[in-house]
């Protein structure tokens, strides 16, 4: 069983920078494609950033490319979400993901929040974008 913990969220004003990090309990980390998801107040949840399972491929939604950068620990099981030029609309609750499947799974429309097989979820952390 893939367990996932996330952390580093937080209140930050519009401008300013926050580091998320998912620390994945998994016995080989680099099977896994890697990504970040955000569910905004009253909307679905959605895509933000995927990297693959070397750290060599990375994707991002328009919506954030430029301002966040998303990397990959092998060593220590982490994959962090490096967030500035934050914008009050990033605000929603971010959820870290490991699928089996790789990357391009994580570009597929989601079709499910709660964990299978294939795809872990963490249980979220609250950003706020806010002055």
């Amino acid at each position: 069983q893939v367990q996932l913990v996330e952390s580093g969220g937080g209140l930050v004003q519009p401008g300013g920078s926050l580091r998320l990090s998912c620390v994945v309990s998994v016995r080989t980390f680099s099977n896994y494609g890697m990504g970040w998801f955000r569910q905004r107040p009253g909307k679905e949840r959605e895509f933000v950033a995927a990297i693959s399972r070397s750290g060599g491929g990375t994707y991002y939604d328009d919506s954030v490319k430029g301002r966040f950068t998303i990397s990959r620990d092998n060593a220590k099981n982490t994959v962090h979400l490096q967030m500035d030029s934050m914008k009050a609309e990033d605000t929603g609750v971010y959820y870290c993901a490991a699928d089996s499947r790789g990357l391009q799974a994580l570009l597929e429309p989601i079709d499910a929040t709660t964990s299978t097989r294939e795809r872990s979820w963490g249980q979220g952390t609250q950003v706020t974008v806010s002055s």
